[in-house]
């Protein structure tokens, strides 16, 4: 019964993924919703005092727990304070930030990697009415994991930090695949992603174990899907 549940979800938010994510951020900035990544990026800005935090990886533990809202809404909403912000799709296997932003896939992040004298220009699509800039995920590569570890990944994240107050990136959840344990090893800080009755306790700590074999700073947890009537009883976000 329980098993069946839980496909039947995974169907339901699979289909819903196909449109991209909802950006209630910038339509309905008077949601709750809205008002949780508010609170969300205000902790955020507490981290940021007296330590390094311009680059955050925005992962879960499998498909589905909302990662790529969280990252694209969070993007708005630190776009909206005047910082400059950059939301990366490095999920090279399922990409979605393009779908949300309704831009091109390609090219992207993957093209920049195989050829670093890309003009980054011709890459980033700069949204004014959201007041951030995008960079998809380019051309689906055959060995996304290669890609990202290599030394020309690790040179444009370094080179992008310094253009940026705030470097989003959206990666694949972390118990699928290797790639988000890449990207996290880099950057200052990890948001996990969890669903609220939808993901297992052991996927969740089986993900902050991977987090932590990398040496990966956990910047803390947001718990999405909290039914209405429960949703003063939890923390949207914490610091581990």
């Amino acid at each position: 019964m329980l098993f069946n549940k839980r496909r039947s979800k995974i169907e339901k938010i699979a289909h819903e993924q196909r449109k991209g994510a909802p950006l209630f951020t910038y339509t309905k900035p008077e949601a709750n919703n809205s008002e949780r990544i508010r609170m969300l990026r205000t902790n955020l800005e507490y981290v940021h005092v007296g330590e390094e935090l311009t680059s955050i990886a925005v992962t879960s533990s499998i498909p589905g727990e909302g990662k790529s809202t969280v990252s694209a809404n969070l993007a708005v909403s630190l776009g909206a304070t005047g910082k400059k912000v950059l939301l990366i799709d490095t999920d090279l296997r399922r990409p979605t930030v393009h779908k949300t932003f309704q831009v091109s896939n390609v090219p992207g992040i993957s093209d920049l990697i195989l050829n670093p004298s890309l003009p980054l220009s011709d890459l980033m699509c700069y949204k004014e009415d959201l007041k951030i800039y995008i960079l998809p995920a380019g051309v689906l590569p055959p060995n996304p994991s290669e890609l990202l570890a290599s030394v020309n990944m690790k040179k444009i994240m370094g080179e992008l930090e310094k253009h940026f107050d705030y470097i989003i990136y959206d990666v694949p959840p972390i118990n699928s695949v290797t790639d988000p344990q890449i990207i996290a090893s880099r950057v200052d800080g990890v948001i996990l992603v969890v669903r609220s009755g939808y993901v297992q306790k052991d996927e969740v700590r089986k993900s902050r174990t991977a987090l932590e074999n990398v040496e990966a700073r956990i910047l803390g947890c947001v718990l999405n899907d909290v039914p209405m009537d429960q949703d003063d009883k939890y923390y949207y976000y914490k610091k581990e």
